[in-house]
């Protein structure tokens, strides 16, 4: 598959002309994704859309199924100690990386203790319960843990859980040339415009997989990415438009598959991260945070921009979660956000810049939000950024307020430690409370999940006051397929799997 694709649209975008895929009907998948994933390494990567490509490339120690329990994947088995502090892994044996390196326990070992101490690792506090990781056998490992870690494996079912091989990973250009053991390998890659994968012939469960080939192509407008879809040059695509929905369904050609989303949205303030403006209000009062929360209609939000096909939020545990805390979501009050932005002393209009995804959706998003808090007294001026430029300028701490969600996690600990805690990998916000910091902590202590939930409802109450997030929705996972594709299903994580998925002849 050569050349790059053409775009033609009616509102400007650009539509793949089938030139560019002359692909072998049943042997070549092409998946658009709304945006370019970043640095294609596991342990360094933070794009929602790089997480697709992981999935086809590297397998995890561990996986989900649909009902997002826990179940085998390199590792076939596993067991904990009583205290909750050891935790044995047996391995699958006769797997290989894609380079021909064997996968087995030392290749587990490198892995985590690479994902625990390489500069830049944002799976460090993910992992951070573990002390040390011991080869106990050819196939058989042991984790230490400082503490008992009840979303470990968890964990291990995303990105930490990757594995890389050991000497592909130990060299500089590893994100140019990733290799993992998962059924499709590395191939190619244009940036921003199209990832490349292989059939992997030596994959340990090859025949589960159909095509020869899964393409990647990020374009970030939705109305475009259907209109490829419509025309056959896709066939797949992720993020569907809620506006487009009744035309996907209207549509003979295609299939709609949809699920309730482990995913939120919401608005990072920038506290503490990186050289913050000493003006800079928003880091220096939760109540000009709280006044600009509340100057958002979230119910009219969704009506405006979805159709009132998502979830209104006030917090990063999604609804599908046994963990979601019960708690009404402040109702817009554009008053009281007055109220508060003249008890903290601020001179109303207050000129605030917003960091958007460069996409025509979070543009929308943006304009809404724009008018509403315009309202209470903000100035709001929205910045536009290409998806991975945003993240990377949120990590360094090179803005004020992003609008930004994370993708979810099947345990809720991987949906809010790393944002809120003082020590979390990707807190870009600089958020510190020690008092939420205990109450995570301890969450991820224990297994008890009443004792848990207890500890989450603390957790998101105090959120709600100190308000380093305003959450805003809950993303349903929507995706549009040609109707003779067979065997797709939509996860509650949100992330394409390709076992057992086919074009039908």
């Amino acid at each position: 598959m050569k050349g790059r694709h053409i775009v033609l649209s009616a509102l400007g975008g650009l539509l793949l002309t089938g030139a560019c895929v002359q692909a072998q009907a049943e042997s070549t998948i092409r998946i658009g994704l709304g945006a370019d994933p970043d640095m294609l390494d596991p342990h360094l990567a933070r794009t929602y859309y790089g997480r697709f490509v992981f999935a086809a490339m590297c397998d995890r120690l561990v996986d989900i199924d649909e009902n997002l329990k826990i179940v085998p994947g390199l590792a076939t088995d596993w067991a904990w100690s009583d205290e909750g502090k050891t935790l044995t892994m047996n391995l699958r044996q006769g797997v290989t990386f894609h380079d021909g390196e064997k996968f087995d326990a030392q290749a587990v070992k490198f892995n985590l203790e690479r994902a625990l101490t390489l500069p830049g690792s944002l799976r460090k506090s993910e992992i951070s319960s573990i002390e040390s990781i011991e080869v106990t056998g050819p196939y058989q490992v042991v984790l230490h843990l400082k503490t008992a870690d009840a979303a470990l494996l968890s964990q291990f079912t995303d990105r930490a859980g990757a594995m890389l091989a050991p000497k592909a990973a130990a060299k500089a250009d590893f994100t140019a040339h990733p290799v993992c053991s998962g059924p499709y390998q590395f191939d190619s890659r244009v940036q921003q415009d199209r990832i490349v994968l292989k059939r992997f012939e030596n994959y340990w469960n090859k025949s589960a997989y159909h095509f020869d080939k899964v393409v990647f192509l990020p374009i970030p407008d939705a109305s475009v990415r259907l209109a490829n879809l419509r025309s056959g040059d896709l066939e797949l695509t992720e993020g569907i438009a809620a506006s487009d929905v009744k035309t996907v369904e209207a549509d003979p050609k295609l299939s709609l598959a949809k699920v309730i989303g482990l995913g939120y949205q919401g608005i990072t303030f920038n506290i503490a991260n990186g050289k913050v403006d000493p003006n800079n209000l928003f880091a220096k009062d939760a109540r000009v945070r709280e006044a600009f929360s509340l100057a958002i209609d979230r119910d009219a939000l969704n009506q405006v921009a979805f159709e009132g096909l998502f979830t209104p939020a006030n917090q990063g545990i999604s609804t599908v979660s046994p963990y979601h805390v019960n708690m009404p979501i402040a109702p817009r009050d554009v008053e009281k956000a007055k109220a508060l932005l003249a008890a903290a002393g601020v001179k109303t209009p207050l000129n605030v810049t917003l960091l958007v995804t460069n996409n025509p959706a979070s543009q929308q998003v943006g304009q809404v939000l724009q008018a509403m808090v315009g309202e209470a007294g903000f100035n709001l001026n929205l910045q536009m950024n290409e998806f991975a430029t945003l993240l990377d300028r949120q990590q360094r701490g090179e803005y004020q307020l992003s609008l930004s969600g994370w993708s979810g996690r099947p345990d809720p600990d991987g949906s809010i430690f790393s944002f809120v805690h003082s020590k979390g990998t990707l807190n870009d916000g600089g958020y510190s409370n020690p008092q939420v910091d205990e109450w995570l902590t301890q969450a991820r202590q224990t297994n008890d999940p009443a004792a848990r939930q207890a500890l989450y409802d603390k957790v998101v109450k105090q959120l709600n006051i100190d308000m380093p997030i305003a959450y805003l929705y809950f993303e349903p996972r929507i995706f549009g397929l040609n109707k003779k594709l067979e065997g797709f299903k939509a996860w509650p994580d949100g992330l394409v799997r390709l076992a057992d998925v086919k074009m039908a002849l």
